[in-house]
């Protein structure tokens, strides 16, 4: 078991590394635009963000993870026409929704809460949409292939470009929040270019009727699904748009950027945990390394919680070099959002981890119920705790969301892939995380750097005293050869 848990950690790694460089580029962009752009301009590019996450789900309509699904097993079709389906599939729907939001930007200007008179940045948007889709595909050809430096290398540069161009139409031709999306446009078009010869040697225009029946069957569930899971996401911008205003939405996307630590491991483990599942569903001690994975998992990111909530005040007001702070002064009223964020990522990444059961048993149908409850739930309390509690009504909402989500996907998946979870090691690790917490909160303005450190510490000596984890296994998992 050993064996595969160091092969997840190396493949985590390899992924991760590429997500963190790509990521923290990217994170670089947070200080420039918070500290020139105005928190109600800021907003603005946060909503409009929110609808692309949402539209996303209707470019792709599941086939990415249809072709997951067929293309790593060969159940059905040959190799080229499980890359070929799903990828021409998105191909078309793609051009006509994008078409449809290019040429009637204007009028769906009211739609995404902005002035009709910017409605060149919805036609940026759809152009965007366009070429995040086509990727996709070839973007899990490279994963299932276990190709992951080529793929690290191409979205690495997809940021690279993204972030140079930012800086050159802010900081050199002073535009204004139209350079997020032109920079956005020009790095994922190069993505499509890069990965364009994967798709040519891919492509078949050879029709298979079960395939395509198949692929169906097994993809459209996440449509609903995929709608749900992101509102749950990024509807709280809207809602909080037309609750508040533009510079409240501006000051808590920022702060909800602060997520990213957090954000990057869940995003980095998903990376490698989607295929690492699929490729070992059929070995007799799977359900154990699944198991296993969980605890490690749920560690793993309450140590990243940890961190994060008792030193983000130090890491926000950073000083830059140049000017200002890693986040802008007029930002820094949403930071007691941060640790309700990171929290919500944890669960998250709790979910991902439950996901191996409904794949594994082709039980997706349920996932649009799953999530749709959750979205109801996010909607529900953002309306009722964002007039009383501004942005901490959004985090919070997010939060019971996840938690929703985690608790459907764990009944269902049990019920059809019964996995013996470690489940008291994952609730002591959650009670370790909150005494600690509250001893933080207790102490208040008396919690210097040096008593943070030590609770810090002495949650590290907790977590080794009540045997979640030993010495040996710690090293045997990092040891990657």
């Amino acid at each position: 078991m050993l064996d595969k848990l160091k092969s997840l950690s190396k493949d985590t790694m390899i992924y991760g590394t590429s997500t963190i460089v790509g990521r923290f580029l990217n994170f670089l962009l947070v200080p420039i635009y918070t500290n020139i752009f105005l928190p109600g301009e800021f907003g603005i590019v946060a909503n409009i963000y929110a609808y692309i996450a949402i539209l996303n789900v209707f470019f792709t309509i599941g086939l990415e993870s249809g072709y997951f699904k067929f293309a790593s097993t060969l159940e059905v079709g040959s190799k080229k026409e499980n890359f070929s389906h799903p990828f021409l599939g998105i191909f078309f729907n793609a051009i006509i929704l994008s078409g449809i939001l290019y040429f009637f930007a204007r009028d769906f200007s009211y739609l995404f809460q902005i002035d009709p008179g910017r409605n060149i940045l919805l036609k940026y948007t759809a152009v965007i949409l366009f070429f995040d889709a086509i990727v996709l595909v070839p973007f899990a050809y490279l994963r299932l292939q276990h190709k992951p430096k080529q793929f690290a290398a191409i979205r690495v540069t997809n940021i690279a470009v993204n972030v140079i161009c930012n800086l050159l139409l802010i900081l050199v031709f002073h535009f204004g929040i139209e350079s997020v999306f032109i920079s956005n446009l020009i790095a994922s078009a190069l993505t499509f270019l890069l990965l364009s010869p994967i798709v040519l040697k891919n492509l078949t225009f050879t029709y298979n009727k079960l395939l395509v029946k198949e692929l169906i069957i097994f993809s459209l569930p996440y449509i609903p699904a995929g709608i749900s899971s992101n509102i749950i996401q990024v509807i709280n911008r809207p809602i909080l748009t037309a609750l508040t205003d533009d510079a409240t939405v501006g000051i808590f996307q920022a702060n909800y950027r602060l997520g990213i630590f957090m954000m990057l491991f869940v995003s980095m483990f998903e990376f490698a945990w989607r295929p690492f599942f699929l490729q070992n569903a059929k070995e007799s001690n799977a359900k154990e390394i699944f198991s296993k994975v969980m605890t490690l998992f749920v560690l793993a990111t309450a140590f990243i919680f940890f961190i994060l909530s008792l030193f983000i005040d130090n890491i926000a007001q950073f000083k830059l070099p140049f000017k200002g702070f890693l986040i802008g002064k007029a930002y820094w009223g949403g930071l007691y959002i941060v640790p309700v964020i990171l929290l919500s990522y944890l669960f998250y990444g709790m979910y991902i981890n439950l996901m191996a059961g409904i794949y594994i048993e082709k039980k997706t149908k349920y996932l649009p119920y799953i999530t749709g409850i959750a979205a109801v739930i996010n909607i529900a309390f953002n309306f009722l705790l964002i007039p009383k509690i501004n942005m901490m009504g959004c985090a919070i909402a997010t939060l019971l969301s996840y938690i929703a989500m985690v608790i459907g996907i764990y009944l269902v998946s049990q019920k059809y892939y019964f996995i013996k979870y470690e489940v008291k090691k994952v609730i002591t690790i959650f009670i370790l995380l909150l005494v600690f917490y509250a001893v933080y909160l207790l102490l208040g303005v008396y919690a210097f750097w040096y008593i943070k450190l030590l609770i810090l510490i002495c949650f590290t000596i907790s977590v080794f005293i009540f045997k979640i984890i030993d010495f040996r296994s710690v090293r045997a998992v990092v040891k990657i050869k």
